[in-house]
């Protein structure tokens, strides 16, 4: 099946990596307009770079600002004004104990996990609405059901990106703008590869058979039984 998006404007939030720049590939490969975000612009360049190798006649842009801000996300809507799909897919994670996470551990996963999918949604969608067609996306995790009793921090605000889109598709309903969120269990990307260098250097394993072992010790009831890809 060949998905058409020629013609539309899509925002990927934190696509310089991971599972975002593997979202903004699938989006320029069916046609529309991509906006590459990250927080710096020397990781956005090199992103938009890849993605034009790519991607041949791909029609790219990249906007260095940090979303895990109010005034983050002000300079994308005033760089961006508008778009037709919207991926709030920035993230960030990490095991910490629950005793040992500070308030601004809790603070800052909230704010770049949670708030800037709310404060881009609420600067998008209404637009979308009148419009009579859009597309709005929440990265979850699987950790937002299983909560993992390392990364509750973490569980928490994935819970959240849950709720805020069931809502915010009833709010939507019948404009022509739909909202859902994926829930991507453990995935090999660049954070995973951070999270696994000691271990990967500590054992001489590969990254991919540290991420198998960690997906069978603690998601035991996993189908495919190892990480995904991006």
């Amino acid at each position: 099946m060949k998905i058409d998006l020629t013609g539309k404007t899509a925002l990927v939030t934190g696509s310089t990596l991971g599972i975002g720049y593997a979202i903004a590939k699938g989006l320029a490969e069916a046609g529309a307009e991509v906006i590459v975000n990250g927080r710096k612009q020397e990781a956005v360049d090199k992103a938009v770079t890849g993605l034009q190798k790519e991607v041949p006649g791909a029609r790219l842009r990249g906007v260095a600002t940090d979303v895990g801000s109010a005034e983050g996300c002000e300079a994308l809507v005033k760089a961006v004004p508008q778009v037709d799909i919207l991926i709030n897919n920035v993230g960030i994670y990490g095991p910490q104990d629950f005793f040992d996470t500070p308030d601004d551990v809790w603070q800052r996963f909230f704010d770049v996990n949670v708030m800037s999918g709310v404060r881009l949604s609420r600067a998008y969608a209404d637009a979308m609405a009148k419009r009579g067609w859009g597309r709005i996306v929440f990265l979850s995790s699987e950790s937002a059901l299983n909560i993992p009793a390392d990364m509750i921090h973490y569980g928490f605000t994935k819970t959240s990106n849950l709720s805020i889109s069931r809502g915010l598709a009833k709010r939507l309903a019948g404009t022509g703008v739909t909202v859902n969120a994926v829930l991507p269990g453990p995935t090999l990307s660049d954070g995973m590869a951070d999270m696994f260098k000691d271990e990967v250097e500590k054992t001489g394993k590969s990254l991919e058979e540290c991420a198998a072992e960690f997906v069978m010790q603690n998601r035991p009831s996993s189908v495919i039984q190892r990480a995904a890809t991006t």
